[in-house]
């Protein structure tokens, strides 16, 4: 019998897709930031970051951003630790630099490893490439089937909310989703898909480019009926402090008058993994409250939900 793979996970959304195959015991490592599901926060953690994630979110981008132009990594990996995991496959990623370790100092390091460890590089930036992903990860456990079988699990959710959706005529709001207050960024890739998917219109961003700042002038003449907060990297409680900083700001004042979400980033809008059909789900409560299930009050919390008009 084929030994299994010993996994080492350097992004959260790689973490959650191994243990959603079924394979969590094969994680040897995972990053400071891997938090679900619960039963693998006991593993190495094998990167550490640069920037002080409590901080402000005006902080917290001039951090990035003055690291970033040093030409210094946001990101390190704990290489002696990692030697000593001895990894046999290696799951990193190509999509974004301010999000986990660059592929390239992952590729670095794998090179210098004996007996050198596979890797493979996750980049999905839409459904169909995060299912591809799926995949990938499962055909390099030898999970194939299990994979196949998750993916179609998947697709049976996304099909109910299509037929639930259709079958009530129901109406697409429009909706704007920021990902980040200061500056203010438009969540992009997979996040307008996932509007799209769950019954709204995404009035700010197009499904497949990068997150973008915008203006919040650009914000208001997108005229949102909704407005959902999820910061990236932002569990719920601080989604809703986010939430309720920026309706105190005069400039944000006409929220004041729409319906405001804040979302649980990590959990439904942030992670490329299996958890973006539950955001999809929640969207779909929010945008049509009466078709869908009660929201998980853990996911996602009604900021400002004014009365219908007379």
């Amino acid at each position: 019998m084929t030994a299994q793979p010993r996994v080492l996970s350097l992004l959260p959304s790689a973490t959650e897709i191994v243990a959603a195959l079924g394979a969590g015991d094969q994680l040897v490592g995972i990053t400071h930031e891997c938090d679900f599901p619960a039963t693998i926060r006991s593993r190495d953690r094998v990167t550490e970051c640069a920037i002080n994630s409590l901080a402000a979110p005006a902080a917290i981008d001039a951090q990035v951003r003055e690291i970033t132009g040093q030409g210094l990594p946001l990101y390190t990996l704990r290489e002696t630790a990692i030697a000593a995991l001895r990894p046999d496959l290696i799951i990193t990623q190509a999509l974004c630099e301010v999000c986990a370790v660059m592929e390239t100092d992952v590729r670095a390091l794998a090179s210098r490893l004996t007996p050198e460890p596979r890797v493979i590089s996750l980049s999905a930036t839409s459904l169909d490439a995060v299912f591809a992903d799926i995949a990938l990860v499962g055909a390099a456990l030898q999970l194939g089937s299990a994979a196949e079988e998750l993916i179609a699990g998947f697709r049976d959710r996304l099909r109910a909310i299509h037929d639930t959706l259709s079958a009530a005529r129901a109406p697409r709001p429009r909706v704007a989703v920021i990902e980040w207050g200061d500056p203010i960024f438009a969540g992009g890739h997979w996040v307008p898909e996932m509007v799209h998917r769950a019954g709204g219109i995404d009035v700010l961003a197009t499904a497949g480019e990068h997150s973008k700042v915008v203006t919040l002038d650009t914000v208001i003449a997108a005229d949102p009926e909704i407005v959902l907060i999820a910061p990236c990297g932002y569990g719920l409680d601080r989604a809703v402090a986010e939430a309720r900083r920026l309706i105190a700001l005069p400039e944000w004042g006409w929220l004041q008058t729409q319906t405001v979400w804040a979302l649980d980033a990590n959990a439904l809008t942030s992670r490329p993994g299996p958890r973006l059909i539950d955001g999809i789900e929640v969207m779909a409560r929010i945008f049509n409250p009466s078709l869908f299930a009660p929201i998980n009050s853990s996911l996602a919390r009604a900021v400002r939900c004014p009365p219908p008009a007379p």
